[in-house]
């Protein structure tokens, strides 16, 4: 008698071992159809898996999180069981889940997207077969011999340790997998091919090219229809092309994966670092600055050089071994030792807009939001252990109020130590615990990470969601006991002796430029007024009046405000169509009566206008608007 424990706490005995698929028709008939794995005593498996002991069971349906990338993986396996019927000579290699769908990496001949209509074809004929999916399971021998012929399969079996290798059978295909899957190939009832793009075996640039094939798959046609539609609307959003056409900034040939930004995307930036300063100003920073390169002896004491070199620029001078900054921290940990410390200074908070390089593959360079060079916006906090909680709080209060000025919501995680690491046992026991209990006390919900903390300490990361509810990690927290050792900084307590600080890394921003790019994307490039690159464009209606013009531009410049104006000979109609389409936020037309009456007609970009503003009553609105950072444009709202 085998008797299985429901999440309810509810006890159903049978008689020979079930499987999910049994325990689930024992509930009921629609339980059963809409079941597409089991979690068994906390692991998920496949759900015609017999259950061989007395165990807990969750039934996974296709409304529970986990069923969609078990789906997923599923339809990974569909759309290689397909390329190989189109393409017999293909040889498969691995086809994971990722966060929007999936991907097989395949070598064959160059692929274009022209052939997806008929590869998503075949995958259709599969999938309207139900064709049932079963677990397999031999002898690593057995396995090579299987795939004697298929190079690939065959090295990642080399690598696997001695014992039991699982593949997965869809009537004639057979893929090696640990699953697990969905019961058949209609559980794949919404699917799509979205791209194709070229991918080295193992991301090794000596090795073969293959075609890397992704798609998304859905429970049901609703929802891939919508995720299309949110393509489509993070397409019109997309950084790079209205970066562009805003002529914010650009990348070149010469120099991969680094940004240059023009005069109008240096006047975003230094608003934004404005609004950054006095942020930090008023929270009782100071600034910083140390250099782009240092010695290697210096990473190699920071821990650097040892878990972080493969990402890291390095060059030789006077035969001494040198390395470009790809953080701030060891520079942060020279400033503080340049000089005696008392406990009465302390928390010191320092900050720094650093700029780093590190070294990314050119496949995954992406706009402003994956590049090699980009300015971080560090900050490294000296404290004794009693301040911990309060810095840590004084910390998130900040993160929330510069978020809040951009309208944007954010979630914290809590991450904890990963398997690559410095420091004792003890340090990092007291980190993650000093971390946790100042996310207790500042009350937010948040979220365990297992061992994605950093290399030196544990870390609470602030992922902020954008307009079209994508969410993007920016700030970050991170606790570390282990670079003030390695560096010997102390400071004198209140009994006159020597004690190791605690620190604090931090970033609000993170990168700087990628940052930028979040806000453009979640504005869609209609900065709010105290960040827009023009703020007001002035249009005179014909030639004599652009003296007049000027006389306003040079009222608003002289109160900080950034103005433009269109003194082309074009009609009223295209310069007003084409300040809009640079997404002005104030667009002025400047004519006669405007002259007269010493009055303003505005336009705003959501098509409002409002005519005959006095200018002194615009000039005040305008200018306390700007230095308020106001997020709406509510300037004449009755």
């Amino acid at each position: 008698m085998i008797h299985i424990t429901l999440p309810d706490g509810s006890r159903k005995p049978f008689e020979d071992y079930p499987t999910g698929l049994t325990v689930a028709k024992s509930i009921s008939e629609g339980l059963a159809r809409d079941c597409v794995a089991m979690e068994v005593d906390g692991n998920l498996v496949d759900l015609d898996r017999p259950i061989q002991a007395d165990a807990s069971i969750r039934l996974i349906t296709t409304r529970d999180p986990e069923a969609l990338e078990i789906m997923r993986h599923s339809a990974a396996h569909v759309m290689a069981q397909a390329v190989l019927a189109l393409y017999p000579d293909a040889k498969l290699t691995i086809g994971p889940v990722v966060e929007d769908g999936f991907y097989y990496d395949i070598d064959m001949p160059p692929l274009s997207e022209e052939a997806f209509p008929k590869i998503e074809a075949e995958m259709k004929r599969i999938i309207k077969q139900k064709i049932p999916i079963r677990r397999h399971e031999v002898s690593k021998a057995e396995a090579l011999t299987f795939y004697k012929d298929e190079p690939y399969k065959t090295e990642m079996i080399d690598a696997l340790a001695d014992g039991t290798i699982s593949f997965y059978k869809q009537g004639d295909f057979t893929d090696l997998c640990r699953g697990p899957h969905v019961p058949h190939t209609g559980f794949v009832r919404a699917v799509k091919l979205m791209r194709v793009s070229g991918a080295y075996w193992r991301a090794d640039q000596s090795k073969a090219q293959l075609q890397r094939i992704y798609g998304t798959a859905f429970f049901d046609k609703k929802q891939l229809k919508e995720y299309l539609h949110f393509l489509e609307e993070a397409k019109k959003r997309n950084h790079r092309k209205i970066g562009a056409a805003m002529d914010l900034f650009s990348f070149h040939d010469d120099a991969p994966g680094m940004a240059f930004f023009h005069p109008k995307g240096m006047a975003v930036w230094n608003a934004l670092l404005d609004f950054w300063r006095d942020a930090h100003r008023a929270a009782g920073y100071v600034e910083t600055k140390t250099p782009i390169i240092l010695q290697r002896t210096l990473w190699e004491k920071s821990g650097h050089w040892e878990n972080y070199r493969e990402n890291m620029y390095t060059t030789e001078v006077d035969e001494q071994a040198y390395a470009i900054k790809p953080m701030n921290c060891p520079g942060g940990m020279l400033l503080y030792s340049t000089r005696p410390h008392s406990y009465r200074e302390l928390p010191i908070r320092a900050a720094e807009i650093g700029l780093v390089h590190r070294h990314e593959l050119s496949g995954v360079l992406n706009g402003l939001f994956r590049v090699r060079a980009f300015h971080q916006d560090d900050a490294h906090l000296f404290m004794m252990p009693e301040q911990i909680q309060a810095e840590i709080l004084d910390l998130l209060r900040l993160e929330e109020q510069v978020y809040s000025k951009f309208g944007l919501d954010f979630h914290l995680e809590l991450s904890t130590r990963p398997e690559k690491s410095i420091g004792s046992d003890e340090q990092w026991d007291t980190a993650t615990n000093g971390l946790r209990s100042a996310l207790d006390a500042y009350g937010k919900e948040y979220r365990i990470n297992e061992g994605d903390g950093a290399f030196y300490g544990p870390k609470i990361d602030l992922h902020i969601k954008d307009a079209l509810g994508r969410t993007w990690q920016c700030g970050t927290i991170q606790l570390d006991m282990s670079l003030p050792e390695r560096f010997d900084l102390t400071y004198v307590g209140r009994d006159n002796e020597k004690h190791r600080p605690i620190m604090l890394h931090r970033t609000v921003f993170g990168s700087i430029e990628r940052f930028l790019g979040i806000l453009i994307e979640h504005f869609e490039g209609k900065f709010p007024l105290w960040l827009a690159p023009v703020q007001a464009a002035i249009l005179p209606i014909n030639d004599d009046l652009i003296p007049f013009a000027e006389s306003m531009a040079t009222t608003m410049r002289d109160a900080g405000l950034r103005v433009e104006v269109d003194d082309r000979t074009e009609s009223l109609n295209r310069k007003v169509r084409e300040a809009q389409l640079a997404k002005t936020p104030l667009i002025l037309t400047c004519g006669g009566k405007e002259k007269e009456a010493g009055t303003v007609s505005v336009r705003t970009l959501d098509g409002t206008v409002r005519y005959g503003i006095p200018m002194d009553q615009f000039m005040q609105k305008v200018t306390a608007h700007v230095a308020e950072r106001c997020l709406a444009l509510d300037l004449f709202d009755e």
